[in-house]
């Protein structure tokens, strides 16, 4: 309980003081950019209703979740493959780093122009950006997969799709989620820069929109709005992280003991 209490500490204590922080920096302002938190605060209610969540919010989270789970699916699926085969790595490579090198925010032109302006513009972004960090965890992560596990595991006669789930990506998944947490992070930037070309809701079109109107405390309060909801799925992340790698965290814990 002690333990757990202290963590709890841990994890408000920064932002408490960050907060108080940014209250007493900002209780005098006068700027209008810059205005007051508590005026933040009060102006938060207001903008942040249960219509305009389902307006805004709600879209914005449909379209992360797809550009994610469509990158998650590709960036495990080309990994493996690639991480797999020496060949195969060597050719995709260089084209591999190449691609990584261009940023992604660069290619929404490129995107609307074969996509349109619709959610599946968006889409694509989110994942043509969160696709490179899981890609390049999975390769490194099915490239170092314990030989001897591999040679154990043929030895007994483990092949095919039951070698593939039961020894390459379960050894590769702490790696594999690495890039996702990676991901999940770049696809809420790109989440928010393609919603500020041609869109019609969404939280990336609501803050501009607010900026363009100078209402300046509302698009602070999309801002608290994006950190929040940036917390709260980092959260929900690692949850899950924790209960589908149960085996690597106890395993890692009673290394640590027995040392």
């Amino acid at each position: 309980m002690r333990l757990v209490l202290l963590r709890l500490l841990f994890v408000v204590a920064l932002p408490l003081v960050l907060v108080t922080a940014w209250w007493l920096a900002s209780d005098d302002s006068t700027d209008v950019y810059w205005p007051p938190l508590r005026t933040i605060l009060t102006t938060f209610p207001d903008v942040w209703t249960g219509e305009r969540l389902r307006a805004d919010v709600l879209p914005s989270l449909l379209r992360l979740s797809a550009g994610y789970a469509a990158a998650t699916a590709v960036g495990v699926a080309l990994g493996t493959v690639i991480g797999s085969y020496r060949r195969v790595r060597a050719v995709c490579e260089p084209v591999l780093e190449f691609l990584r090198a261009v940023p992604p925010p660069v290619l929404v032109p490129v995107i609307m122009l074969f996509a349109g302006i619709g959610d599946t513009m968006k889409i694509a972004v989110i994942a043509s950006g969160c696709v490179w960090p899981i890609l390049l965890n999975t390769v490194e992560g099915v490239r170092a997969v314990d030989t001897v596990m591999s040679e154990t595991a043929r030895s007994y006669g483990i092949t095919g799709t039951a070698r593939l789930r039961n020894v390459v990506l379960r050894s590769a998944s702490p790696q594999i989620f690495a890039g996702m947490r990676q991901a999940l992070s770049i696809g809420i930037i790109l989440m928010v820069i393609s919603e500020m070309f041609a869109a019609s809701n969404g939280l990336g079109f609501t803050i501009v929109q607010f900026q363009r109107g100078f209402a300046i405390p509302d698009m602070w309060t999309g801002i608290l709005v994006l950190g929040l909801l940036g917390f709260a799925l980092s959260v929900v992340f690692r949850l899950v992280e924790r209960r589908v790698l149960g085996w690597y965290h106890g395993q890692r814990a009673s290394s640590r003991r027995s040392h």
